[in-house]
């Protein structure tokens, strides 16, 4: 069977068909064919064994045979609001590397400093999309609709919340606060940072100020330090 992961979002019943474009993708430039034996997920934590009953072009039709849960569940929840990045291909990259290395929701935001206030997130989405097939996840991370820092702070969240800022000398590091085992909900700046009222209202709201390390990092470095920070202590 190939090894490969494909998904699709609404596998219901024992069998589907593929639209024209993932049907020429799988039989033209795969070479697939009936009979042939491959793996889905639907990104809510299953993988699916199936079978190719028909190699269409126009409307492949496949046929699930099982079913299992995949081995990237985790016992804590963690999603991260990011200010994106002027250059779209440095949050781009954030959104890859956070999905294979683990991460449930992400929150794309506009703030007073941010230099991007809009997104594409159709063309994003693809982008976590593929980075769960290539890294075998059964989790299709969440990526919401940017909103603003004022709608951001007020989102319900059970669990810890922690703003990433410079805010001053006596700020912990993330790595000591945050216990194993507990939700995690971080803030990740523009380039600027948060600016002063920002953070006072966010701490208003109950995010606790925290540091990624003794160094300045850049946006999507600090997204991903703090998703790495997470997910390592837990493991």
């Amino acid at each position: 069977m190939d090894r490969s992961l494909f998904y699709r979002a609404d596998i219901t019943g024992t069998t589907f068909t593929l639209n024209t474009k993932e049907s020429g993708h799988l039989v033209r430039v795969l070479r697939m064919k009936n009979g042939d034996m491959l793996r889905f997920t639907d990104g809510k934590g299953k993988i699916y064994t199936c079978k190719i009953l028909d190699d269409n072009t126009k409307g492949c039709e496949i046929e699930v045979l099982d079913s299992e849960p995949g081995k990237d569940k985790r016992s804590f929840y963690l999603q991260i609001a990011v200010a994106p990045t002027k250059n779209i291909n440095r949050f781009e990259w954030f959104l890859e590397k956070a999905t294979e290395i683990g991460i449930d929701r992400i929150i794309p935001f506009v703030s007073g400093h941010s230099e991007r206030k809009d997104i594409k997130t159709d063309r994003l989405d693809r982008v976590i999309t593929a980075a769960m097939k290539q890294s075998l996840k059964s989790f299709h991370p969440k990526l919401d609709e940017i909103i603003k820092f004022s709608q951001l702070i007020e989102l319900p969240f059970e669990g810890r919340k922690f703003i990433a800022c410079l805010d001053d000398d006596d700020t912990p590091e993330l790595s000591k606060v945050y216990q194993p085992g507990e939700n995690a909900w971080i803030l990740i700046g523009p380039e600027g940072d948060f600016s002063p009222k920002e953070i006072e209202n966010a701490k208003t709201k109950g995010f606790m100020p925290v540091r990624l390390g003794p160094y300045r990092l850049r946006t999507e470095t600090a997204a991903i330090a703090a998703c790495h920070t997470i997910n390592i202590l837990n493991y």
